[in-house]
């Protein structure tokens, strides 16, 4: 039997060029990325020789061999430039209703919901774009059996904000199944169903909120790959629905994963694309906008723009009236938060704790989870200023919060908690706050 020779793989021997990586590079960088994606690579050298001269590693690997690149090279790297062909059948060609379903049904498995955690959050991602002419697939694959009309979209809008209000009481880790199940057993063949034009395009709207607060939820508790991939139904579900506000917003909520993950130039890409994108809008919306692009300028260490876009801030949310609405709403709490983290990134620490206390004073009574992330960022940030007894107070009020939510985020200041104290153990206040924190750690144990 003659065997077909390989093709030498040129692409990739550019693309390494250009990453100025060695096959061992390579194969290193692959196998960290690929953890992050929940896979236990074992890469070497001889494997990327085997790419180079023509083979190919599975589709998931594939994948994870472009977000690498994508990473060294600080922009988005295709697939055709890796030299990996794709696979024929790819979910790419999958509509958005059957893309959420399928997200949404394995978040609501809990024996799938850690290797959803686990799933790869790409730099290398292609967007959405807006578009005003946008076909409305679903639309038009709608069945006739069952008609929807506004009470159906009443409902998806009031759940959302009842989800909203238990993640702010109980926490993401409450909230969001909730929010799956929802998405799956009646929001999915609501948006198959016949309906007037207006009734299919709130209903889509309505949707993407839904979906956009469901990706917030999953980013939040750090399940970054999850997160991403509602956030890119969010944006296609608006974009059907001609919801130019949601999709800006999305744009948003992505631009401060970035920003959570420490991608400082995509942070700021992706919170400047939603500014650009968004439509004439109130006030408030402007201001949710240009914080975000505020903190991401200061994370490329832009001073000017930072504060140019915090004035802009402060500005617009000085002129907003109404309601602060739950899906992604903005207040002075936010505004003072943004503030810090431009000030944390541009070396002021004092002024970032300062910022912090001025926020978390301004934080509704009913935001537990927002108010758990705050006093222990702040607590961490006055233990960092050395200010040891003024931080001991603060995650005292962290730990009446913490101990009656279920948030990874909470569990991630908890164990940097448990972390700084020994440094300081000859403090009465510390050792004290020490003895608290076994007892909490055995309550949330039981």
């Amino acid at each position: 039997m003659t065997h077909r020779p390989r093709t030498p793989n040129t692409e990739l021997a550019s693309l390494m060029q250009q990453a100025q990586w060695g096959n061992d590079q390579l194969a290193r960088a692959v196998n960290r990325v690929g953890t992050e994606a929940g896979l236990r690579l074992t890469y070497d050298k001889s494997a990327v020789s085997h790419w180079l001269s023509g083979s190919r590693p599975r589709s998931d690997v594939r994948e994870v061999v472009r977000e690498a690149f994508s990473r060294r090279l600080g922009r988005p790297v295709t697939p055709e430039e890796t030299g990996f062909e794709p696979d024929v059948d790819s979910a790419g060609s999958r509509g958005v209703l059957s893309d959420l379903m399928s997200i949404g049904k394995a978040d609501m498995d809990p024996s799938r919901r850690g290797v959803l955690a686990a799933g790869l959050y790409s730099l290398a991602l292609t967007l959405p774009v807006y578009d005003d002419t946008a076909d409305r697939t679903i639309q038009a694959t709608a069945g006739r059996t069952v008609r929807v009309g506004q009470g159906e979209v009443e409902t998806v809008r009031t759940v959302t904000n009842r989800i909203a209000d238990i993640l702010d009481e109980l926490g993401a880790a409450h909230a969001r199944p909730m929010a799956a199940a929802f998405l799956v057993n009646s929001v999915g063949p609501w948006l198959q169903a016949s309906g007037t034009t207006r009734v299919k395009a709130d209903l889509l709207s309505a949707a993407a909120d839904l979906t956009y607060l469901t990706g917030w939820m999953a980013m939040y508790e750090t399940a970054h790959g999850l997160g991403q991939k509602y956030y890119v139904q969010a944006l296609k579900l608006a974009r059907e629905a001609q919801d130019h506000v949601t999709y800006c917003r999305t744009l948003r909520g992505m631009a401060l994963q970035a920003s959570n993950l420490g991608h400082g130039p995509k942070a700021l890409e992706l919170a400047d694309s939603a500014a650009e994108a968004a439509p004439a809008s109130g006030p408030r919306l402007r201001a949710f906008l240009t914080g975000q692009q505020a903190h991401g300028a200061a994370m490329v260490k832009d001073r000017r723009q930072a504060f140019t876009r915090l004035t802009e801030t402060e500005t617009a949310l000085a002129q907003a009236e109404g309601r602060n609405d739950s899906v992604g709403g903005y207040d002075q709490a936010a505004y003072h938060f943004h503030v810090s983290h431009v000030l944390y990134e541009l070396g002021d620490l004092p002024g970032a704790v300062k910022e912090l206390q001025l926020s978390n004073r301004a934080r509704p009574a009913n935001e537990k989870q927002g108010r758990v992330h705050g006093n222990g960022l702040l607590a961490r940030r006055q233990m960092e200023l050395g200010h040891v007894e003024a931080s001991c107070a603060t995650w005292d009020a962290f730990l009446d919060d913490y101990v009656t939510i279920s948030s990874v985020r909470g569990d991630e200041h908890f164990q940097a908690l448990g972390k700084a104290l020994p440094a300081h153990a000859a403090n009465h206040t510390v050792r004290r706050l020490h003895q608290r924190t076994r007892e909490v750690a055995l309550q949330k144990a039981a």
